[in-house]
């Protein structure tokens, strides 16, 4: 059962994530749901036009079909000079 919220067009994303970020992630090479799986939640977010709003509506199409976005690095820490 597909909700509505995560309908998507054939293999591409759901409508409900609007266009600015459906743009934002084909500009970025992603055309399918897919191909979100080679990106962490950061690297989307870090895309002008995808929000926490699209990211929510993206995890759980991802999670309806079974896959899931790469994990996010930890981010180390600056190390002060000597």
């Amino acid at each position: 059962m597909v909700t509505k919220q995560t309908d998507a067009v054939a293999d591409g994303f759901p409508r409900a994530i609007g266009n600015p970020a459906t743009r934002a992630l084909q500009h970025a090479g992603f055309f399918t749901l897919h191909d979100l799986t080679r990106a962490s939640a950061d690297e989307l977010l870090a895309l002008h036009g995808v929000g926490p709003r699209a990211l929510r509506i993206l995890q759980a199409a991802l999670e309806e079909r079974g896959l899931t976005s790469a994990p996010s690095v930890p981010k180390q820490k600056k190390q002060k000079p000597s």
